[in-house]
């Protein structure tokens, strides 16, 4: 019966417990109601079996509880009559241990049911110093008191509360204000007063499904900060100010570390193959094939053996690779070698003399291939009026949004907006040239803004007196307008002086580790260190 109320949870356990105890007090009742054999005092006397150090336990027991021994027996002597009335409970039920008088086993006297209770009933355990709960309170609480308060609940309200962060993983469908609602305990007001303070809105209104983003609240589940990132190297902390409905917003940098590879590979097949089988990325293979098709002509002078070395900085954040860019190359073919070296003053690559591979003015003001729509022509019949009218510039057939990027670096001197032209751009380049935009979208820049050699500066659109989405581009030397398409470019941009004596050393050390060819990892020769701000982490 103990092992079935030992099997039960202990809400069951204390509902049964008065009924075991009743079995048990009536089952040892049933025992002693067996055992008549009195002594001479009439008190019942049972025989015990004594244990082989009997005289050593004895002389060890305690003064104020002597052990009496009414009788020795005569056919054991291992064997002794003891009333009943000094021994307890235990001893009563200890089956292996009882004799009646005559040393006749005491178990075919005892009722049956009498019996299996006292089977049941576990072995005594000597007691020992110390002691600990019950193994199991904590999975079962047991009210410790009248209120009702379970223990668990009690050691818990004693605890001080600790913000800790949190993570949210977006999900498909999520916006922020119904998640600031639902899991930042965030209202309506104080979510457009969040938007508000944000730098960059579209960190918190543009999700993408599976970015996360960090977060803590207090003791009564409202907001205390907010961790979100713009990118895997940047991101903002939010906190709540001291006044209600008001946040703080700092921005904050990952820590990074800059290490450097060194990749080796040999010619066999297309270059981006080839390339891809050093262990290079695919954006890593785009700027290398980008960067030397500048000066070499695959299709025709590349031959398979030909051999090609990059060396590659890596940004670490947190373990993990984040930003990479190419600080040298270097190939060595049958047909043509180019080695060149980014320079860190402009950012730009050079060959190891300091002649630019950048043309000093691009001749489109955009990435990729689109369709020339019209032509520049003095003579042109306006294509709604009809007249003769001089089209000054270049129209490309373009989808609205398309990037326009600046052909050269100088600065904006005009960003506005008029009725015929729509939304326009003029900027003035470093080299003496001009250049308009016309028909934007919009404009990415604002007067007196300085732009450099393929910054981004405007979206194409379909602004002004229009007959389509395209670009319009213009090309002014010496304020006289020239066709964009044939005008003759300046030369490159080449080093010269205390810069191009700058560029040799800093560039001695990374031609070094071109020579080395070997595509081990090379030790970073710089590192850069970037701590968010204390948010009391």
């Amino acid at each position: 019966m103990l092992r079935i109320l030992h099997s039960l949870p202990r809400t069951h356990k204390l509902i049964l417990l008065p009924i075991a105890t009743m079995v048990t007090v009536l089952g040892a009742h049933k025992i002693i109601a067996a055992l008549d054999t009195p002594n001479e005092g009439g008190e019942p006397l049972v025989q015990i079996q004594l244990p082989a150090d009997f005289t050593a336990q004895a002389s060890s027991e305690p003064a104020d509880k002597p052990r009496q021994v009414t009788r020795q027996s005569s056919q054991d002597p291992t064997r002794v009559d003891v009333p009943l009335a000094t021994l307890d409970a235990r001893e009563i039920v200890d089956i292996s241990r009882l004799f009646i008088a005559g040393n006749i086993p005491l178990k075919p006297q005892l009722d049956s049911t009498a019996m299996h209770i006292a089977l049941q009933l576990p072995p005594k355990k000597e007691e020992q110093i110390g002691g600990t709960s019950y193994e199991d309170i904590s999975a079962d609480p047991m009210f410790l008191n009248g209120d009702g308060v379970e223990l668990e609940n009690e050691l818990a309200a004693e605890a001080d509360y600790v913000p800790e962060w949190e993570t949210y993983t977006v999900q498909k469908g999520d916006t922020f204000a119904v998640m600031a609602e639902r899991t930042l305990g965030l209202g309506f007001s104080e979510v457009m007063a969040l938007l508000d303070e944000m730098p960059d809105k579209t960190v918190l209104t543009r999700w993408r499904v599976g970015s996360s983003f960090d977060f803590k609240l207090d003791e009564s589940g409202d907001l205390l900060a907010l961790r979100v990132m713009k990118n895997r190297r940047s991101g903002y902390l939010i906190e709540r100010g001291s006044e209600k409905r008001s946040f703080d917003v700092a921005a904050f940098d990952k820590a990074s570390k800059a290490t450097q590879r060194l990749f080796a590979g040999t010619l066999s097949g297309s270059f981006a193959k080839s390339a891809s089988a050093t262990g290079l990325s695919n954006a890593e293979i785009a700027e290398l094939s980008s960067l030397l098709s500048k000066k070499l002509d695959f299709r025709r002078k590349a031959r398979r053996g030909d051999r090609f070395q990059v060396l590659v900085e890596t940004d670490m954040i947190e373990g993990k690779p984040a930003d990479s860019r190419i600080l040298a190359a270097q190939y060595e073919g049958q047909k043509m070698s180019l080695t060149v070296v980014r320079n860190t003053e402009d950012d730009r690559f050079y060959t190891p003399e300091g002649h630019s591979l950048d043309p000093a003015f691009n001749r489109y003001p955009f990435n990729g291939k689109y369709r020339l729509s019209s032509s520049f022509n003095l003579r042109r019949k306006h294509p709604i009026t009809g007249r003769i009218s001089p089209h000054r510039g270049t129209d490309f057939a373009m989808r609205t949004g398309t990037t326009v990027l600046s052909p050269a670096d100088g600065r904006v001197v005009k960003s506005t907006h008029q009725s015929l032209a729509g939304n326009y751009l003029v900027i003035q380049h470093d080299n003496g040239y001009k250049t308009r935009y016309m028909h934007l979208s919009k404009r990415l820049v604002s007067e007196g803004d300085r732009v450099t050699m393929g910054q981004k500066i405007a979206l194409s659109g379909n602004t002004g007196r229009s007959t389509g989405p395209h670009l319009h581009y213009e090309v002014m030397v010496n304020n006289r307008h020239v066709d964009a398409m044939r005008v003759k470019l300046p030369d490159s941009k080449n080093l010269a002086g205390q810069a191009l004596a700058a560029f040799k050393q800093n560039s001695k050390e990374l031609l070094a580790k071109l020579e080395t060819n070997d595509d081990a990892t090379v030790v970073a020769s710089r590192s850069t260190q970037r701590s968010r701000p204390d948010d009391g982490s």
